[in-house]
């Protein structure tokens, strides 16, 4: 039996043009520097971490600068203790941000 990795592509270009932002203020909400984010833009592999935060931060939106321990406790909590809970709340969440996008 084989496994099989699965090599998720990202291309931060075309990401970074699509926000209309300059290298300095893309890489930077990352703490990457200009210089390491044009290397990563020309095709240098980018590791996990950073390739997660920019999709955290770039795709999904989120400001990290707000986010502290004890949000993911809860969540954490809340997700073993009550799942159906979470769940709804979850739903409920997305719903409400899809109302105020449009």
């Amino acid at each position: 039996m084989s496994t099989v990795k699965v090599v998720e592509r990202v291309d931060p270009r075309e990401i970074r043009r699509r926000l209309g932002l300059n290298q300095q203020q893309f890489w930077s909400k990352i703490g990457v520097t200009q210089s390491g984010g044009s290397r990563y833009e020309s095709g240098r592999n980018m590791p996990k971490p950073v390739r997660e935060l920019l999709r955290l931060v770039h795709v999904e939106q989120i400001d990290i600068q707000r986010l502290k321990r004890e949000d993911f406790e809860v969540v954490e909590y809340l997700k073993a203790e009550d799942p159906e809970l979470f769940k709804t709340l979850k739903k409920a969440a997305r719903s409400k941000l899809k109302k105020a996008a449009v």
